[in-house]
């Protein structure tokens, strides 16, 4: 009997009562996994695939990347609803998590591979829509584990840990690519071995039970619904939490996902100078960041608040988004780094747990935190979307204040969740 109700426990999540400690090998997990992933997606993205773009196409640069977020973001969402309620419904020895895990790693790893060989437009479209296909493999089973393994009173802390990851991997999976601009082809190899290692190493740490015994409901219209659809039921928040969290990472990305062609094009930056500022933009966001992973989390399940840190970081995000559109001098750019690296670190380290507070139904968490991670990547898509939009229609300097107002919706939106404080 004592067997079952291990077992029983092994699959539910933990209670503040059962839950004495902070999990520190799942917050391992959580942090090397998310960082591996993250830090050679955004490498790619948001340096050596602009510098492939340009040189296969440097008039349709803007658009070519603003085409290839487009599809990527119209795959990504499909994968993510399915590949994360397929992972809530797997059964097998090594757990629920760890298969998805895994296999996204290896795909992930080939396709950026691949990648590297890609010499016309629609190559690199298409090599970036099969990578989110494996990339999502990892993503949404991987925030799962928040919910899966962690009590209420921990998640602010769990979700700084994650954000740890992310913050880290955002600005130094940057920073050490553009190391790499000079020998694209090590680069895409050397991203393509840290996404490689991610699953595995997380794997490692997080040790799943099997989950062979555990109970899954057959397939009917009801559950089909409940586990492939997007939730219609108690969903109120979670769709304020969803957009809301779309806003301000739209907003992020509209001027990272630029970065490099704001800083040739609008401050006027090259060779190592570009290089340099590249660097020390993407070292200072990270450090701010991370200083704030180890704060907001913690204090956010101190004073039992979700809500707040959200809000102030997305004014924080606000104020840094304007400031580079008053002057082109390069400096300006490191002053934007410091406020939205702060906002950012403070917005990823409470938004996880926010995340979970809001999810309709623990079943289907996988799915459920697989779509909200949609606002991830739909505000990577939309971000550099927009600032294309804007930047071919009126200039550079009209990306910032457009952050500025998506960073303010996000606000408010997130300010009309209810259940959450």
């Amino acid at each position: 009997m004592s067997e079952i109700v291990d077992k029983a426990m092994a699959w539910t999540t933990p209670t503040d009562e059962q839950q004495k400690k902070i999990p520190i090998p799942t917050a391992i997990a959580l942090a090397i996994g998310v960082l591996l992933w993250l830090g050679s997606y955004l490498g790619l993205v948001g340096v050596l695939v602009p510098q492939q773009v340009a040189e296969i196409a440097p008039d349709q640069k803007t658009s070519a990347i603003a085409l290839m977020s487009t599809v990527a973001m119209i795959v990504s969402t499909i994968a993510n609803i399915v590949e994360g309620a397929l992972s809530d419904r797997t059964r097998s020895r090594w757990g629920r998590r760890t298969p998805w895990i895994i296999a996204g790693s290896i795909g992930s790893c080939l396709c950026i591979l691949a990648w590297a060989h890609c010499t016309e437009v629609w190559h690199v479209v298409l090599a970036d829509s099969v990578y989110m296909i494996f990339l999502n493999m990892i993503v949404a089973p991987l925030i799962a584990v928040i919910a899966d393994r962690t009590a209420p009173k921990y998640r602010g802390t769990m979700s700084g840990v994650y954000a740890l990851g992310t913050c880290i991997g955002q600005y130094g999976g940057q920073a050490f690519a553009s190391l790499f601009l000079p020998v694209p082809d090590t680069g895409f190899i050397v991203m393509a071995v840290m996404v490689l290692f991610s699953g595995p190493v997380a794997a490692l740490f997080l040790r799943e039970k099997s989950t062979k015994d555990m109970p899954v409901e057959k397939i009917t219209m009801q559950t089909f619904s409940d586990n492939f659809a997007f939730p219609t039921k108690g969903a109120r928040d979670f769709y304020l939490a969803m957009i809301g969290k779309m806003c301000i990472i739209t907003s992020s990305f509209a001027i990272s996902g630029y970065q490099l062609y704001i800083l040739t094009d609008y401050i006027k930056l090259s060779g190592g100078k570009l290089q340099g500022y590249v660097t020390m933009i993407s070292m200072i966001m990270m450090a701010t960041a991370i200083v704030m992973c180890f704060f907001a989390g913690p204090v956010s399940d101190k004073i039992g608040r979700r809500k707040l840190p959200v809000i102030i970081a997305g004014i924080l995000i606000t104020i840094g988004s304007l400031v580079p559109m008053f002057t082109s001098q390069a400096f300006i750019m490191l002053v934007y780094a410091v406020v939205v690296g702060i906002g950012m670190g403070m917005f990823n380290s409470v938004d996880q747990a926010l995340n979970i507070e809001v999810l309709p139904d623990p079943k289907t968490a996988a799915k459920d935190l697989g779509l909200l991670n949609i606002a991830n990547n739909g505000g990577q898509v939309f971000g550099p979307i927009f600032a294309s939009i804007v930047i071919n229609a009126v200039g550079y300097h009209a990306v910032f204040p457009l952050a500025a107002g998506l960073a303010v919706l996000g606000i408010v939106l997130v300010s009309f969740i209810k259940k959450v404080k």
